[in-house]
């Protein structure tokens, strides 16, 4: 039989390309000799670093951040000789640069006009009806060649010198056998967040703890956020790959749902995150997959009364949503009731 050659392509967001990491991983337990490649933006190839499932990653991008041509992204795929490409994010030009480098069988979302005059398959969301994780529909189009999906968890692989970068870490950190709590302010804004002013006085009461050590995990925190004592900032923003070193040594990250959340999830880390019912920030599309995790919801009668519907003007901290306290509550039930949690 002649080998399968793969291209999986999602030029997406941080969290979203954790979310494709499932698929390489399942392509190859039913083609094992399979040959799997990804397409990413450059500053989301350290998700896929070190992944056994993945024969080669390459960027969409250049690392200044300057767009590849068109000919240039043709002529650098075509030479894989791709037989097989799976399109997770939409994407008008990818759709033509696949279609130009000659790969046969191509898959995108959704019924797309290009896709169509360039003879591509597609997978139907069905308007999320009935409601599956994000990662699950991504793995839609693996099905479509005959792979079962056995899990839907993503996975990020840390070398064994990165394990030992994380454990020093780790150990650097904890003067008395604290519990590192990781807190990620900001996010990309496309889900309900909790205020600045709560995240302060959420650091203020998990700070006056002194079984735990709270960390910053943002690398660029708001300014009210910064040089705020009894709080440790070692996210420096060099790279991808050594912020993903440090979330491993976390024991618990607070976030909103956002890349760190998964990134997190992916590496088994436990996490606390705020999330919003409705359908596109649901935690049934957006959740975090395969770790220990702890979810909060703003009350009923707050998103009676107070839902914009557009999740981006949604302030939690208004009369019913999620308070500070409501957070550092969740942790501590969730310490008593995760034993051995790390």
């Amino acid at each position: 039989m002649k080998q399968l050659r793969l291209l999986v392509a999602r030029i997406d967001r941080i969290g979203d390309v954790v979310l494709s990491t499932p698929l390489p991983r399942e392509i190859k337990k039913k083609y094992p000799d399979s040959y799997v490649a990804v397409l990413v933006k450059n500053y989301t190839k350290d998700i896929y670093l070190n992944n056994p499932n993945v024969d080669e990653i390459i960027t969409y991008d250049n690392p200044d951040k300057t767009e590849k041509s068109f000919w240039e992204l043709v002529s650098e795929i075509k030479q894989y000789k791709f037989s097989h490409a799976f399109m997770l994010l939409p994407n008008e030009k990818l759709n033509y640069v696949l279609f130009a480098a000659g790969i046969k069988y191509r898959v995108g979302v959704g019924h797309k006009l290009y896709q169509f005059l360039t003879f591509a398959k597609y997978v139907d969301r069905k308007k999320y009806n009935p409601l599956r994780h994000e990662a699950d529909y991504c793995l839609d189009m693996v099905r479509k060649i005959g792979v079962n999906v056995n899990e839907i968890h993503p996975e990020i692989f840390l070398s064994e010198n990165e394990k030992i970068t994380a454990a020093e870490i780790r150990k650097s950190l904890k003067e008395n056998n604290e519990l590192l709590i990781g807190i990620h302010i900001t996010s990309g804004n496309s889900a309900p967040n909790l205020s600045v002013k709560s995240y302060l006085e959420l650091i203020k009461i998990l700070s006056s703890n002194k079984k735990l050590k709270v960390i910053i995990t943002d690398f660029k925190p708001p300014d009210e956020l910064q040089n705020l004592s009894n709080v440790e900032y070692i996210f420096k923003g060099e790279t991808l790959r050594m912020d993903i070193v440090r979330f491993a040594s976390l024991d618990l990250l607070i976030s909103n749902s956002t890349g760190p959340m998964h990134i997190c999830a992916a590496l088994k880390v436990p996490t606390l995150s705020v999330f919003c019912p409705l359908t596109a920030c649901s935690v049934k599309l957006w959740g975090p997959l395969g770790n220990k995790s702890e979810i909060l919801l703003p009350k009923q009668s707050y998103c009676d009364n107070h839902c914009p519907i557009d999740p981006k003007k949604c302030d939690y901290s208004k009369e019913g949503g999620i308070t500070a306290q409501d957070v550092a509550e969740r942790v501590y039930t969730a310490i008593k009731s995760w034993n051995n949690w790390k």
